[in-house]
């Protein structure tokens, strides 16, 4: 991978193009899995040279990482400001950061998929520790305000780790059966999956 250019309008359009090569990635890595894309399936969905494809990333497992990047980054960046500013009960900050959590989901419902296909194909790089760490922030971050809801006496459920797995793995599945335009939105989702772990 080159170096990005330095001027502005010529940044810009690096940015844009490497862009769409990670989305690209994203779409053909959910649908056909990791191991089975090749750089030639690369090259016919970007319309890219192989070449060209280098100057913008380092190769499949960059653009894997980058992946995993572009969908835990940003929701471990909004969950903690949300938390961080949150004036309000337990149960509706627990809402809100649901509802913020299924929202960058929707978002990014290929990295999504890849993520929880593919993670495992990282565990022994160095570069997908800080990709494991930026995961277990945010179930902190998660684990903190369900805690606030059992303090409170809010929580549907004894075991704060069960609430815990609960929306882990509501919320993981979630690409495996939303769809756009479908009859619930992202935040009647979230809803519905707090109502699972809340009382009342």
């Amino acid at each position: 991978m080159r170096e990005p250019p330095t001027r502005p309008a010529l940044r810009a359009k690096y940015d844009r193009k490497q862009q769409e090569l990670v989305d690209a990635a994203a779409r053909l890595f959910a649908q056909q899995g990791y191991a089975a894309t090749s750089m030639a399936d690369l090259v016919a969905a970007t319309g890219m040279t192989a070449g060209g494809i280098y100057h913008y990333i380092d190769g499949k497992e960059a653009l894997l990482v980058r992946i995993c990047d572009e969908l835990l980054d940003p929701l471990l960046e909004r969950a903690s400001t949300l938390v961080g500013e949150f004036d309000g009960p337990p149960d509706a900050e627990l809402r809100a950061l649901v509802r913020a959590w299924v929202e960058h989901v929707e978002g990014h419902l290929d990295h999504m998929v890849v993520f929880l296909q593919e993670r495992r194909v990282l565990e022994g790089d160095p570069q997908w520790k800080r990709v494991r760490d930026a995961r277990k922030r945010f179930e902190r971050l998660l684990d903190d305000v369900l805690a606030r809801c059992a303090d409170t006496g809010l929580l549907a459920v004894e075991d704060r780790s069960i609430a815990l797995r609960a929306l882990l793995g509501a919320v993981n599945h979630t690409p495996q059966w939303y769809r756009r335009g479908g009859r619930l939105d992202a935040a009647a989702i979230a809803d519905g999956y707090c109502a699972l772990v809340l009382r009342g």
